[in-house]
Order: C-alpha cells, then sequence, then structure tokens
C-alpha cells in the first residue's frame, strides 16, 4: 500500500482553514477604505508636518545654539542661552508681567462672561439684541482695540486727562483718576481690560450653552426637593459646567501668554509693560539675536504646553470612556 494513500478505516486529512484567507481580505478592505481619505488630508499632513512641527524643531534647534547674530554659524551649547535667560533683569519681569496679565484677564473674562451668560440665560428681553452686542467686540482685532484703550487708558494727570481719567474728573470723581497700564504695580491689570471687554462676550456664549444645556428635569427635582433658586444653580447647574469652564480657562490662558499685538497697541515697546512674546520681538528684530528670540519663543511654547495638553489628554479620555 502507498504510503500517499491513506490507512484503511483512517481519517481523511484536514482541510485547509480559510481563517487566514479571510484575515487578508478584511485587511485589504480596510486598506481600501482609508486609503482614500489618507489621500484626501494628506496635503494638510504635510504642511503641519513641515510648518508646525518642523518650525517647531528648527527653533528648538536654534535656542540650543549659539548663533547670536544672523550671520553665525552656531553650534550647540545646550540649555545655556534658556539659563541665561534667567539671569537677565527683564526676562523674570516681562514674565511676572505676563503672569499678573493672565491672571486678571482669565478671571475677568470668567466672571463677566458667567455673568453675562446668567442674565441671557433668565431669557431677559431682547435677547439677540444683547447677544449680538456682548459678541460684536470679538469681531474686533487686537491692534483697534488697543488704539482706543489707549487713549481711554491716558495717563495724563487731572489737569490734562483724557479718557477714562476725564471722565472721573468731570464726574468729581478725582481720587479715581490713576496711571493705569504705567503704573508700577497693578499696570498690567489695567492691561487686561480691554482684553476682557473683547473676549468677556465669547465666554458668555460658552457658558450660555452650557447653561441651556441643563436639563429642565434637573432644575424642576431641585426645586421640588425644597432648593432655592440659588441652590438650584451652586448643585445642579454649575457642576454641570465644569467642561465650559475647563474650555474656557485653556482659550483664555493660552491666549494671555502668547499676548502681543494687544501690548504693542497700547503700550509700544516699553519695559513698563513687558511680556516675553515682546520680549522675543525685540531680541529677534532690534537687537538680532537669533538664538535668545529662539530660547523666549521655547518657553511661551512650554507654557502653551501647560494649558493645552493637559486639556488634550483630558478629552481623549472622555470621550474614550464616552465610546464604551
Amino acid at each position: 500500500m502507498s504510503t500517499a494513500e491513506p490507512a484503511a478505516g483512517g481519517a481523511a486529512p484536514a482541510a485547509p482553514s480559510p481563517a487566514p484567507r479571510r484575515r487578508a481580505r478584511r485587511g485589504a478592505g480596510r486598506a481600501a477604505a482609508w486609503l482614500p481619505g489618507l489621500l484626501l488630508v494628506s496635503p494638510s499632513i504635510v504642511l503641519i508636518a513641515v510648518f508646525v512641527y518642523g518650525m517647531i524643531g528648527w527653533n528648538t534647534a536654534l535656542a540650543l545654539s549659539d548663533k547670536h547674530a544672523p550671520i553665525d554659524e552656531g553650534s550647540f551649547v545646550g540649555a545655556e542661552n534658556l539659563i541665561a535667560l534667567w539671569q537677565e533683569a527683564r526676562w523674570p519681569a516681562a514674565v511676572a508681567n505676563a503672569v499678573v496679565f493672565t491672571v486678571f484677564f482669565v478671571g475677568g473674562a470668567l466672571l463677566l462672561g458667567w455673568l453675562l451668560g446668567l442674565l441671557l440665560e433668565k431669557g431677559i428681553a431682547g435677547e439677540p439684541v444683547l447677544r449680538t452686542l456682548f459678541l460684536a467686540p470679538m469681531a474686533v482685532s487686537f491692534i483697534a482695540t488697543g488704539v482706543v484703550w489707549r487713549w481711554l487708558m491716558n495717563p495724563a494727570p487731572a489737569e490734562r486727562a483724557t479718557g477714562l481719567n476725564a471722565l472721573f474728573v468731570h464726574l468729581g470723581l478725582d481720587f479715581l483718576v490713576n496711571d493705569w497700564w504705567t503704573a508700577p504695580n497693578l499696570g498690567m491689570a489695567a492691561m487686561a481690560l480691554p482684553a476682557v471687554w473683547q473676549l468677556s462676550g465669547y465666554i458668555m456664549a460658552l457658558f450660555l450653552a452650557g447653561f441651556r444645556g441643563v436639563p429642565e428635569e434637573l432644575r424642576e427635582a431641585a426645586r421640588v426637593d425644597g432648593c432655592s433658586e440659588w441652590q438650584v444653580y451652586r448643585h445642579v447647574v454649575m457642576p454641570q459646567l465644569r467642561p465650559v469652564t475647563l474650555t474656557a480657562v485653556i482659550i483664555l490662558g493660552h491666549m494671555s501668554l502668547k499676548v502681543f499685538d494687544l501690548i504693542i497697541a497700547i503700550a509700544g515697546k516699553q519695559i513698563v509693560a513687558d511680556v516675553p512674546a515682546v520680549y522675543m520681538w525685540t531680541m529677534v528684530f532690534d537687537v538680532r539675536d537669533p538664538a535668545k528670540g529662539a530660547a523666549i519663543a521655547t518657553y511661551l511654547l512650554l507654557a502653551v504646553a501647560v494649558f493645552v495638553v493637559p486639556y488634550l489628554v483630558w478629552t481623549v479620555r472622555k470621550e474614550r470612556s464616552e465610546g464604551r
């Protein structure tokens, strides 16, 4: 009996499993499904890779070099430029100004935006008109806002006051006349006023959407349980607004850290209103020190990343948990 023939009464050899072929077909089908989409977005991917991440890499390499003049070749010096900034008097002062501006800008815009959103959420008369008026400043550029508020916050003394100081003198409130953005301690708080005015309408829109996203059934249930209107907002509505508040803080925070045009329009390149973005501009285009300017830009990137990256991680985790 031939060895190729099965033994009498023996089992026939098993047929090859079709599972590998099915897996291969499924893989080819998935590739065919996402390939057109990948080709469609590939120009954006290339542009982002070159002009975002490529520029970040180029800036980081420049910050870690000793290219302190445009004609220098530059060689790697590590974190020398990043450390040397803290040994200058101007850089810590600029960082302190940015922190003060951020605190008053973020806090003021959040508070005013929340109050305006609460006002409109109550359904007052003329809501569409008021909503448009509150949002209108956002359509104005920071340059135009800065030009107007520079006149409003003119630090002229009472005898030749203009803007807000002239209004206070006219009303007999001379004690309110002050130096505004030129004040030595809270000058940056005054500098944040036009930014609060411009962005509070946008924050109002965010909070208004959040208010109206809270189901009315939850509020009615709290009222039935004996909660006052304040308790309804404190224990029912406000906890539902945490994602909106976090989003507003992230948006305002990263804007305040890199603010440039508003400061230039109001104060120019004066030390009293110096912030990191203005200092970076001065180093790159006035002093012509590319390495130092790149080091400042690296700090700005890290500061913005502190705000944005945790928010992105939280958003991804939230989407994954909701998708389960």
